[in-house]
């Protein structure tokens, strides 16, 4: 077995992780039925910076409007 191979296989991992952890805002946001485009934006654009991912982090779980239908 070629360890470079191996090397590759934990680093797809790593990365595969931390993408998913970037943009996990957005998936709460999209589980949530929060308008979440509006956080894909911020979290995609300015997710690399910490505040920018908290900021997509708290859109994501503000509170849901409630519209009562009579």
């Amino acid at each position: 077995m070629n360890p470079s191979w191996t090397t590759t296989k934990i680093v797809a991992i790593v990365v595969a992780i931390l993408t998913a952890g970037y943009m996990l805002p957005w998936a709460i946001a999209a589980v949530r039925d929060v308008p979440h485009w509006g956080v894909f934006w911020v979290n995609l654009l300015l997710g690399w910076t910490i505040v920018g991912w908290i900021i997509a982090l708290v859109m994501a779980l503000r509170r849901q409007r409630v519209v009562l239908v009579p």
